[in-house]
């Protein structure tokens, strides 16, 4: 098991429309392929104007054929050329591949 770990971190202000259009139009692509998210949280304190959303995949293969399945779906191409996929609110995104600890058990179900 892996973790996908992704911040995005948006222009102020454009935060919130910028999640909302995600949940509105991107969500459910990803559910579609991938099930539902580890998490979906938006920063409290730290680095504001950020969001993080962590997905769990069987191994590294399996994460790469979800996001291919993914960028050919035709509801995500329909989104980018529409400008909705992140309508220029992202200015900063990091992404980590995480392993969990020995002690942690993730149920998917």
């Amino acid at each position: 098991m892996i973790f996908d770990h992704r911040v995005y971190t948006c222009r102020p202000g454009r935060l919130l429309p910028h999640v909302e259009l995600f949940g509105q139009y991107g969500l459910n692509v990803y559910r579609r392929h991938i099930g539902e998210p580890v998490l979906f949280g938006l920063a409290e304190s730290g680095g504001l104007n950020a969001y993080v959303h962590v997905w769990a995949y069987e191994d590294a293969a399996h994460r790469e054929e979800m996001r291919e399945r993914i960028h050919h779906d035709p509801g995500w191409g329909e989104q980018r050329r529409l400008g909705r996929a992140g309508g220029g609110n992202v200015i900063h995104q990091t992404n980590s591949i995480l392993v969990p600890a020995p002690f942690f058990i993730y149920d998917k179900g």
